[in-house]
């Protein structure tokens, strides 16, 4: 059975998730420019999956596939930043680590199996 909303498919469920978990931890954040700029991340990850999904194009889709995975690591790279300077205990920092690294995972296969 072919996906026909992006809403089903898994890698979008848990980024947003993510995103949510993301927003909600940093939203008391008195460090704004790490607070906006942690949140855009996350979100870019759900949005460009979304935005590609939309496009009805393959190698639209794969391409914004791509852009997603691109803030996966923009996020992974926030979250030592974020253990670095406190704002984040360490099992927070392993559990944040983890679910974008799945994400991430998760879009690679998806990249994939369009080439498919």
């Amino acid at each position: 059975m072919a996906i026909v909303k992006f809403e089903n498919l898994d890698v979008w469920q848990r980024a947003r998730e993510l995103n949510k978990n993301i927003f909600f931890h940093f939203i008391n954040c008195k460090e704004y420019f790490f607070r906006d700029q942690i949140c855009r991340a996350s979100l870019s990850i759900l949005n460009n999956i979304a935005e590609g999904f939309e496009r009805k194009s393959k190698a639209e889709f794969k391409n914004y596939l791509n852009y997603s995975k691109g803030s996966c690591g923009e996020v992974r790279s926030m979250l030592y930043t974020a253990l670095d300077i406190n704002l984040l205990s360490k099992s927070e920092f392993e559990n944040y680590l983890k679910e974008v690294t799945i994400v991430s995972k998760l879009l690679y296969g998806l990249i994939r199996s369009l080439d498919k």
